[in-house]
């Protein structure tokens, strides 16, 4: 993974555990057929492409209380 896409991405999900969680699951969604959403020039790791939509605003996360 890209420092500069974590840290980048950090600054919209300050909590590194929530990040790393929105992260591995996005990850799980592309490893399965989910298409990208973001384009990219040159072939990103499938992790840095969950970063990039993050960072991109592509996707979002909710915070549950059980």
């Amino acid at each position: 993974m890209r420092d500069e896409y974590i840290k980048e991405a950090h600054k919209v999900i300050p909590d590194a555990n929530i990040l790393i969680n929105v992260v591995s699951r996005r990850v799980k969604q592309l490893r399965r057929g989910s298409r990208p959403l973001v384009e990219s020039l040159e072939k990103l790791s499938l992790e840095d492409v969950a970063l990039r939509e993050i960072i991109e605003g592509k996707i979002s996360y909710e915070v549950t209380h059980a």
